[in-house]
């Protein structure tokens, strides 16, 4: 049996976010310009030979954007999320508090978020979110 497959990268845009638990220098604020893969898959193909119209994911790039560009993002889990509430409320910051934060949670956020946008039989299997060039995190569903 075959299985059609296609890959599409979206910006996420610039965000800001911290790894408050980490020993390094991750436990500060900082940020990315973040960049997103999303692979897709189907056991058939639409009337134009496409396992999916990339012209449909205007939504899904519309979505994500509001979470990821120009916005800080934090645990819920953070200590010192009052804090970035304040900010926030002040509109110093554009705050988004996400169960956890990290590239490859972000990968998770952005796979489970596309194929809530997805035709039926069309699946997005894999996302891989980068930092840059050298860093990715990839979050994947095991068939």
């Amino acid at each position: 049996m075959l299985k059609y497959k296609c890959t599409k990268r979206i910006t996420l845009g610039s965000t800001a976010f911290r790894q408050p638990f980490a020993d390094s220098h991750c436990r500060f604020l900082h940020g990315y310009n973040l960049e997103a893969k999303f692979y897709f898959e189907s056991d058939k193909l639409d009337s134009n030979n496409w396992v999916v119209d990339f012209g449909s994911l205007k939504k899904l790039k519309a979505n994500l954007n509001m979470i990821f560009d120009h916005t800080t993002i934090v645990s819920e889990k953070d200590p010192h999320l009052d804090k970035f509430k304040e900010l926030d409320y002040l509109q110093v910051i554009d705050l988004v508090i996400l169960e956890d934060v990290g590239i490859e949670k972000f990968a998770e956020f952005c796979l489970f978020a596309a194929n809530k946008e997805l035709q039926d039989g069309i699946n997005c299997y894999k996302v891989e979110v980068f930092e840059h060039e050298r860093n990715s995190g990839i979050a994947e569903i095991k068939s």
